[in-house]
């Protein structure tokens, strides 16, 4: 059974908090499951933020923050610690001017600090006008006149309404500006602005020489009758593939073998998740506010996936899970979509950049002390599948000014495209640390030991199939235009070990 409540605006005073703090004590010992919890709009009350506050440790309120649109947040600071911003301003300015972007400790400290003055006025002012309406229950029971002290009550009212209404703005203010902020860099994460300052850590395998002319898959997959960007165009626009025959099985060869190796060799869970999720789900993961232009979204207002990593990571949102159960291991397939599909211009031929391809992607979920380690073993699986291939190819960890939005170490895994004559990006491992577990609110703790922590998620692509299929094309094409099929591939392809015009 589950139930939907809609939180209203209005004061809410310390005896209907009381009351909701019960009824959602006896919720959860009736195992009754709570749908959804609608939320308020911008100048909310301290009765309604000591209520939302409540509501939010259950993972079941939301708001809307000021200046972006037709998306929902929920709050306490959730994308970074204030406390711990307050505290360390000079380390936390030093970190975002590692990923060259300006200081904005002192601004983020201002916001919090008129926050939390204009809360602690309204309810200093709360605790006068209780008082004052104690004074004028006893007034009237002694008969005597208390329209002074009804007036005061008054005027009080307006003054605590001004004060929670200035601290309900600058709270959405620093929600605004956390929420647009980076993670920061590990320690051991090299300084640089671009992929130009990145460190190769290691090389796998020797590219291949070729005594004829090197086709790249494009004109390989064209030319067998099997790669058609014209028909795609015309179904979808630019940025589209339609893959026929021996190409197509060999695209789904691949995605089965990389999922059946994470599973069976690699202690991950398959999971099948949506590819539309709402704005929550994208919030927690980073890729809300701050990239939606980045994406696809519905005319009902949901998303579609720009990797399962925002599905699978978001599995744990809310949770607290037993330390004894990390790390949590998922890996799925599933097709992505991306609007800005890479800069303009470039990558426009081929399979390289697409608005749709498939991932096969894999996402951990670790305790804090874990998370350094579970990176290592996740970048060694995605290159293991390049391995089990025989495709030459690269790892590089990122510099600061490289990594994405939510980062705080990634290794990019490159693989050798002989037409480019280049090693590309195939795929990308990180950890997040806890930027999105705070987004989320996914914790751990550990048996015998007082307190929560913050889970650590890490994700990474194992790998992305579109751009495996290009270059298991490039690297196995053969002189008269075939290709010849991996041995790994060979039992997904049901016999055929080489591909030719006349499987179309």
């Amino acid at each position: 059974m589950s139930i939907q409540i809609h939180f209203r605006t209005g004061i809410i005073d310390t005896y209907q908090i009381e009351i909701l703090q019960c009824f959602l004590v006896l919720l959860k010992a009736l195992d009754i499951s709570i749908n959804a919890i609608l939320a308020v709009p911008q100048g909310i009350s301290v009765g309604q933020m000591t209520a939302a506050k409540i509501l939010f440790r259950h993972g079941l309120w939301s708001y809307k923050p000021e200046g972006i649109p037709n998306f929902t947040v929920r709050p306490s600071f959730a994308m970074f610690d204030i406390k711990w911003i307050r505290d360390n301003p000079k380390a936390f300015d030093e970190g975002l001017a590692r990923r060259s972007m300006p200081a904005r400790a002192q601004e983020l400290i201002v916001l919090d600090t008129t926050r939390r003055d204009a809360q602690t006025r309204a309810q200093e002012i709360q605790t006068k006008r209780n008082a004052l309406s104690k004074e004028i229950g006893a007034a009237k029971s002694r008969g005597e006149d208390a329209s002074n002290i009804i007036a005061k009550v008054s005027e009080s009212k307006a003054s605590q309404a001004d004060a929670e209404h200035m601290a309900s703005k600058a709270m959405g203010a620093l929600e605004t500006e956390l929420a647009s902020i980076p993670n920061l860099p590990f320690d051991d994460v090299p300084v640089g602005d671009s992929e130009d300052d990145n460190l190769e850590v290691r090389r796998w395998g020797v590219p291949r020489e070729f005594d004829f002319h090197i086709r790249d898959h494009a004109e390989l997959g064209e030319a067998l009758g099997m790669m058609d960007f014209e028909r795609a165009a015309k179904l979808s626009g630019s940025r589209f593939v339609v893959l026929t025959g021996a190409l197509a099985r060999l695209e789904r060869a691949l995605a089965n073998f990389m999922i059946n190796l994470h599973t069976r060799e690699n202690g991950y869970t398959e999971i099948n998740p949506p590819a539309l999720v709402n704005d929550a789900t994208m919030f927690g993961t980073g890729q809300l506010p701050k990239f939606g232009e980045d994406l696809f979204r519905t005319e009902e207002g949901l998303w579609m996936i720009p990797t399962a990593e925002v599905p699978l990571t978001n599995m744990v949102a809310g949770d607290i899970i037993d330390e004894a159960r990390l790390p949590k291991r998922m890996t799925a397939m599933t097709l992505c979509f991306r609007s800005e599909a890479g800069a303009a211009g470039k990558d426009t031929r081929g399979m390289i950049r697409q608005h749709q391809f498939t991932k096969v992607e894999m996402v951990s979920v670790t305790s804090p002390d874990q998370s350094t380690e579970e990176l290592e073993h996740m970048t060694a699986c995605a290159e293991t599948i390049l391995q089990r291939l025989e495709l030459p190819y690269r790892t590089v960890v990122l510099c600061a000014g490289d990594m994405g939005f939510g980062a705080r170490k990634t290794y990019d895994i490159e693989v050798w495209l002989p037409a480019q004559d280049a090693y590309r990006e195939i795929s990308s491992c990180s950890n997040c640390g806890d930027f999105q577990a705070r987004r989320m609110k996914a914790r751990c703790r550990a048996e015998g030991k007082e307190g929560i922590r913050f889970v650590h998620t890490l994700n990474g692509s194992g790998l992305a199939v579109g751009r495996t299929l290009v270059a298991v094309m490039e690297n196995y094409q053969q002189a008269d235009g075939s290709i010849v099929v991996p041995a790994a591939l060979k039992h997904y392809m049901g016999g055929i070990e080489v591909i030719c015009p006349d499987e179309a």
